[in-house]
């Protein structure tokens, strides 16, 4: 039996760590012990990949383990896809979170719009952004990626594509607004599969007028899933999933 592991530590063959506290907890209620197997990940460097690790040590509150050898894993997938979500309420965005890693989302945005319930600032959003962090690493543990998703803090959408859009943007990106106006384009139709795409999604209810067309001047293209109105963690993942899966034939 062995488990993934993700830290944040730089890992280097030959040299002994100690684990960081969630980690170490995730290996002791599995009542591994010393000379078990591990994998570790950092997403750190310029090649993706992980590391063999055995347990050296297990105490009340701390694993040592000996890292071993590198092994160069692609399972990144491409091209790189960000979400930026109206926050669905309660826990359907910890769902979001969860399964939009699961997929291989490059980064996920959670925004504040005219009609999200959710609205975050301060040290809550903060714990948020964290709580949301935690869910990705442990997607990422279970599903086989290496590079955990950029969470990014909340922010409002009027303010994020006046400052946020900018990092993002290229001549190879493209941006995607999910929209029922009339006359919009199928996802089929408008995506392509060269360079980063970053796609726009609103909350129950959707995105207003206004915000819609903000989008749009802000270089967003409305598409549209079909003829079915899926509920806001829904609709992200499921262009998250044909984006990928196109990207990578």
């Amino acid at each position: 039996m062995t488990a993934r592991i993700y830290t944040d530590q730089a890992l280097t063959p030959g040299f002994s760590i100690s684990l960081p506290p969630v980690a170490a907890r995730h290996v002791q209620v599995l009542r591994f012990q010393p000379g078990n197997l591990l994998t570790l990940f950092n997403g750190q460097g310029g090649v993706e990949g992980e590391y063999t690790a055995t347990i050296k040590s297990m105490g009340r509150n701390d694993v040592q383990v000996l890292v071993g050898d590198f092994a160069a894993t692609k399972r990144e997938t491409e091209p790189a896809v960000h979400l930026a979500i109206g926050m669905p309420a309660n826990e359907r965005m910890d769902w979001l979170v969860e399964k939009a890693t699961e997929l291989g989302a490059a980064s996920i945005q959670p925004l504040m719009t005219e009609r999200s319930v959710l609205r975050l600032t301060g040290e809550r959003a903060a714990k948020k952004q964290a709580h949301w962090h935690g869910i990705a690493i442990a997607a990422c543990e279970q599903c086989g990626r290496n590079r955990v998703p950029l969470i990014h803090a909340p922010a409002g959408l009027n303010d994020w594509l006046k400052t946020s859009m900018e990092p993002i943007q290229s001549a190879n990106s493209m941006r995607l607004l999910l929209s029922l106006r009339p006359g919009t384009q199928p996802l089929t139709s408008a995506a392509g599969n060269e360079g980063s795409v970053t796609f726009l999604s609103g909350p129950e209810g959707g995105l207003s007028a206004a915000e819609e067309a903000a989008a749009m001047a802000s270089g967003f293209a409305p598409v549209t899933l079909g003829q079915r109105v899926l509920r806001s963690e829904t609709a992200p993942l499921a262009c998250l999933s044909y984006l990928m899966l196109t990207g990578n034939e």
